[in-house]
Formats: C-alpha cells, sequence, structure tokens
C-alpha cells in the first residue's frame, strides 16, 4: 500500500496548476445517463474516484472515450472524456461497485428519469457520518416514484415517468440537489426546489444541463426552477475549478510561507475560506491567470471558524484550516455543522505534536511553537491532506499511510508540491 513521505521545513514558491473539480466531475458524469446522445466533458481530473464511476456506468451500458493522451505529462491538465449512454444495458447498481463511493448512488435519479425504474444499492463512501438518503427518497418520493428498501438496496419505480412538484429540502444537500435536479429535468411539469444547495457545483451542473436542452433556473440560489422536457441532448462542457484544492494548497502556502500562484482557478469560489485565510496572515489576490498566495515572516494568527454550506465556510476544508491553527500564535475554535463524525484527524494531528481538545463539535485548537514528524494515517479524504499540510512544517519526516483516500480527490498532490520546494514523494508498496 502507497505511502507518502514529507521532509518538512521548505517554503513553497512557483506556481500550481489546479485540475478540474472532483464534486463537479461526477455529477456531470452521471448525467450522462439522461440522454442518448454523447456528453462531452473537458478538464476532467485524473482521480480514483473519477475511474470507479466510469466502472459503474460502463455497468449501466456507458461507453467512453478520452480524447488524447490518458494522463497528462503536465499535472493538472484534465481530460477530456466522451460519455454515450445510447442504450442502458442495466438499471441496477449494484453493492460492490456503489459501496466503493457514495457519490455512485446518484445514478438513481437520472435512471429513474430515464427507464422510469432503478434498483440501487445503498452507498459507502468516506466515514464522516451517516449522511442518510431520506432526503432523496423524499425527493423522488414527491416527483412520483415509489421506493421501497430491500436487503440493502433502494428499489424504485416510476411508472409513467416522473412528474414535477414542489419540493423543500428539510436540510440542505448538494447530493439531493444534484440527483432531483438531473431527474426533475426528464419530468413531466414544473418542479421547483426550495431550500436547494448553491454550491457552484450545483451551478455547473444546471449550466450543463441546459446546454443539454433542460430548462432549469434559479440555480446557485435557494429556489431551483425546472420546466421538464421529454428528451435531452448531447453537449460540450468544460468542469469548473476544483475550489477544494484551491484551498488547500492555499491553506500550504500560509502554512509554510512562500509566494505561489494557483493557476487557472477563481477566487470568487472560495470567498469566506479566503477572509478566514486572510485573516489568519496570508495574503490573497486575482491575476491573470488565477491567485496568488504569499505569506512573508508574519506568523500564524488563530482564527475561529464554523461550517456552512455555500457560500460558508467549507466543511471539506476544516480539516486542512484546522492543521494550520496547529501552528498559530494563539487559540482557535473550530466548529463543525454538516457532519457529525469529521474530526478524526484530530488524534493524528496530536501524533504531531498538536494541541488539540474536542467538546462536542467544537475543536479547540492551541497553536504550538513547532510540530515533529512521525507516522501518521489517513482516515479519509479531506483528513489526509491536513496531516500532508502539518507535515510540510513538521521538523523531520512524517510519513501519512493509507494515502488511497487521497487518490479520490487529489489529482498528483506531490508532484505539485514538489514543483514548488516541497520534500514530497510516494514510496510504493
Amino acid at each position: 500500500m502507497d505511502r507518502i513521505r514529507i521532509r518538512g521545513g521548505n517554503t513553497l514558491n512557483g506556481t500550481i496548476p489546479i485540475s478540474g473539480a472532483k464534486n463537479a466531475a461526477l455529477p456531470l458524469m452521471i448525467a450522462s445517463l439522461l440522454t442518448d446522445d454523447t456528453l462531452t466533458l473537458e478538464n476532467v481530473p485524473h482521480l480514483a474516484d473519477v475511474e470507479q464511476l466510469i466502472r459503474i456506468l460502463g455497468n449501466h451500458g456507458v461507453d467512453y472515450t478520452v480524447s488524447g493522451k490518458r494522463v497528462s505529462s503536465t499535472p493538472g491538465h484534465g481530460r477530456t472524456i466522451h460519455f454515450t449512454a445510447r442504450t442502458i444495458v442495466d438499471t441496477t447498481a449494484p453493492y460492490e461497485l456503489v459501496s466503493k463511493m457514495r457519490a455512485s448512488f446518484w445514478v438513481i435519479g437520472p435512471l429513474l428519469a430515464r427507464m422510469h425504474k432503478a434498483k440501487v444499492s445503498l452507498p459507502g463512501g468516506c466515514a464522516i457520518g451517516t449522511r442518510p438518503v431520506d432526503l432523496f427518497i423524499d425527493g423522488l418520493r414527491a416527483l412520483g416514484a415509489t421506493l421501497e428498501i430491500e436487503a440493502g438496496y433502494i428499489v424504485a419505480e416510476a411508472k409513467g415517468g416522473l412528474v414535477g412538484n414542489r419540493f423543500v429540502f428539510p436540510k440542505v444537500s448538494v447530493g439531493a440537489t444534484h440527483v432531483l435536479m438531473m431527474a426533475a429535468s426528464l419530468a413531466n411539469g414544473e418542479t421547483i426546489l426550495e431550500n436547494a444547495a448553491r454550491e457552484p457545483e450545483i451551478v455547473d451542473l444546471a449550466t450543463c444541463l441546459n446546454a443539454m436542452g433542460a430548462k432549469i433556473s434559479g440555480a446557485g440560489t435557494k429556489t431551483i426552477t425546472i420546466e421538464g422536457v421529454t428528451a435531452l441532448s448531447g453537449a460540450r462542457h468544460r468542469v469548473l475549478p476544483d475550489r477544494i484544492e484551491t484551498g488547500t494548497y492555499a491553506m500550504a502556502v500560509a502554512m509554510t510561507g512562500g509566494d505561489v500562484v494557483l493557476e487557472g482557478t477563481n477566487a470568487a469560489l472560495l470567498e469566506t475560506a479566503f477572509t478566514a485565510l486572510r485573516a489568519a496572515g496570508a495574503e490573497v489576490s486575482s491575476v491573470a491567470n488565477g491567485i496568488r498566495i504569499v505569506r512573508n515572516g508574519s506568523g500564524v494568527h488563530p482564527v475561529d471558524v464554523v461550517t456552512d454550506p455555500f457560500p460558508g465556510f467549507p466543511t471539506d476544508l476544516q480539516a486542512q484550516f484546522m492543521a494550520l491553527m496547529t501552528r498559530s500564535s494563539g487559540v482557535s475554535l473550530i466548529t463543525e455543522t454538516i457532519f457529525e463524525n469529521r474530526f478524526m484527524h484530530v488524534q493524528e494531528l496530536a501524533r504531531l505534536g498538536a494541541k488539540i481538545s474536542l467538546s462536542g463539535q467544537v475543536a479547540r485548537v492551541e497553536g504550538v511553537g513547532r510540530l515533529a514528524g512521525a507516522p501518521v494515517m489517513a482516515t479519509d479524504l479531506r483528513a489526509s491532506v491536513s496531516l500532508v499540510i502539518a507535515g510540510l512544517v513538521a521538523e523531520g519526516d512524517t510519513t501519512v499511510n493509507r494515502v488511497y483516500h487521497l487518490d479520490r480527490g487529489f489529482e498528483r498532490l506531490e508532484e505539485k508540491l514538489s514543483a514548488c520546494g516541497a520534500e514530497v514523494e510516494r514510496i510504493s508498496g
């Protein structure tokens, strides 16, 4: 099993290209199930989750081809992939595939919309909370589907097709908003989604669906309106930049000091996180080809943050920001409101010398003068990269084990950091 070894102490200087967003690419790929034409996606990142979803879509009959080389010689240059679901050969998404990645459960929406039936295993994925599927079930039932849970599967049917309706999310859910937006695109009549997720990835999916012939308005607000159409066509769409990767590298620069341009990304995707980063002592500015992050010798200031749905501070950056706060000049409070079990990285950061105490969903981080390298273990995708950030300043060597979590969401991380002066290497076996 691969490991990543980091020798701390180097500042970061240079340019890091930002890849296409995993959290946008996955629902966009799933949207290919809605049409028998070809959906072409540009800037698709090289990630384990993308490869897993390709296998899952193939199980349903989706063919794919890749334009150009499958792996670019330059990190951050995504692929162009053509997806064609001319014939859906199977409406069952089996346990052995869905259990490996939660987002694969989202095929239930397009399958119901196009084929009027689906049998999908209850999902797996990172163990960062229960993340129940109740919102998906309730929303699809509101569109006229019948859904039952049988032996670990959701068996869904919509005889005659889905029917537009009004649905109010009792809590904000990015995944359920994706699924209901896709499903409603082929429903009969108008659907109004209230208290919908507002993330940029929602807007990206809506933009793509509209290019395919859908009639969606309000994406990026709390109310999304979808006028169902009888069929969707193919389209060509470019995946937006990964805002979580953007924020992660920005925090790495703030941690180590230095001057780095994050290329091909947009500061508007992360305004709340960048406000916190500026308060911590980093300079953040937009430049012609991306975002420039600078921290020169002023140290890291303590900052309190509370995770919240977009446009709030992203839960997917909570672990990385906690790593940064371990080197602050005081005490910071980090409150997690999205997932009930997303502090598993705390005990691993403590192995490096961090001083963190937990009280419910609040972490109290007391900054320390030094961290010391040690073997640590990744527990989930975002926690794993927080250990890398801490390792960049820890004295000596830090070895991060179970980096398959990293490979799910960060494309060629060690290459990107090494190009800016970090001593990071992957150890195979």
